[in-house]
């Protein structure tokens, strides 16, 4: 199986960034990344999603770098590129088989987009030696569509945030004001990918009718084998932008893709150096949340994942220690 090429990392554009700088000459791109693929952390993680951390724990891969700037950013650690190993793409197969043997119940690409050629690639290779899980990917929504559809056959499970539906405020908190209009388009492609014949025709063994399946699909164990969660982080202070996020995604697709609305939010050292975005150093309120998952019901949203108790806990993020690499 072969990946589409209509993507170049040198002069790179395979974000909507298209900073254009030769990654392959060691040049850094505006994601903090050459062509290396770096690599935080590959372990077996059980925060994510009920459906996708299971009994065993989703094997997650955390990649170094990111082509967001989000003042708020839990992985900073990792996000500007300054912690990770460097792997090839032989070891990054490796990788994936090791997480498959230690029982995970999917491979989870956390921020791979800025080296999704060489991750593909991986993939494939780990297919060809015995990889049978489903493949997650796990981004931040601020992709291209050309991204997102070079996945086609790659991708089985897509675990997308949507962040914005607020242009400024996008512009703000993450220095893309174009957010709003990017996720949308890379998220009909998620949509379409997980609905298209072109989607994982393995189901842990299952003889399934994909071009007949709906979406999303679960195994008899209840884990997600294919179809697109999509993620929202309500924001302190910001419950009409989190009202217009859900609002787009469920009338756009319905219960088609699964919600997952979330008040884990955690104020970062340094946040308070920031003295344009006061409303983000303290965490949301039951108040705020409640009222953010009560206009959801009220929309008629049926397909969707809430937090409950206190969840607002650094511990929600590992140790970026190079754990599995």
């Amino acid at each position: 199986m072969a990946v589409r090429q209509n993507l170049c990392m040198s002069p790179c554009n395979l974000c909507p960034r298209e900073c254009g700088v030769k990654r392959n000459e060691g040049e850094i791109g505006y994601c903090q990344s050459d062509s290396r693929i770096f690599v935080a952390r590959a372990a077996l993680h059980r925060w994510e999603e009920p459906c996708i951390s299971g009994k065993g724990g989703s094997g997650t891969v955390f990649f170094s770098g990111c082509n967001l700037r989000c003042v708020y950013c839990q992985n900073h650690e990792i996000a500007s590129g300054g912690a990770g190993k460097p792997v090839t793409v032989e070891r990054l197969a490796k990788i994936f088989l090791e997480l498959q043997e230690k029982g995970a119940e999917n491979i989870n690409l956390v921020t791979p987009d800025h080296y999704v050629t060489a991750v593909a690639e991986a993939v494939l290779r780990a297919k060809d030696q015995g990889l049978f899980l489903p493949i997650v990917y796990n981004g931040s929504g601020y992709e291209k569509p050309e991204t997102i559809r070079s996945l086609a056959g790659i991708a089985d499970i897509f675990l997308t945030d949507f962040k914005y539906m607020d242009a400024a405020l996008a512009g703000k908190l993450s220095q893309a004001p174009d957010y709003p209009e990017v996720a949308k388009r890379a998220l009909a492609e998620m949509v379409n990918i997980t609905r298209s014949k072109h989607a994982v025709a393995d189901l842990s063994g299952l003889a399934v009718d994909i071009t007949q399946a709906v979406t999303p699909c679960f195994g008899e164990n209840g884990m997600l084998r294919r179809g697109v969660i999509v993620r929202h982080l309500v924001l302190p202070g910001h419950k009409k932008n989190a009202k217009d996020v859900i609002r787009y995604v469920h009338e756009t697709y319905g219960d088609s893709v699964i919600l997952s609305i979330m008040n884990q939010y955690t104020p970062v050292s340094g946040i308070v150096e920031r003295t344009d975005c006061k409303e983000l150093y303290r965490k949301v309120t039951r108040r705020e949340y409640e009222a953010v998952v009560d206009y959801a019901i009220g929309l008629g949203v049926k397909n969707a994942l809430i937090q409950e108790g206190d969840t607002a806990k650094e511990s929600f993020v590992p140790a970026f220690d190079g754990e599995g690499v």
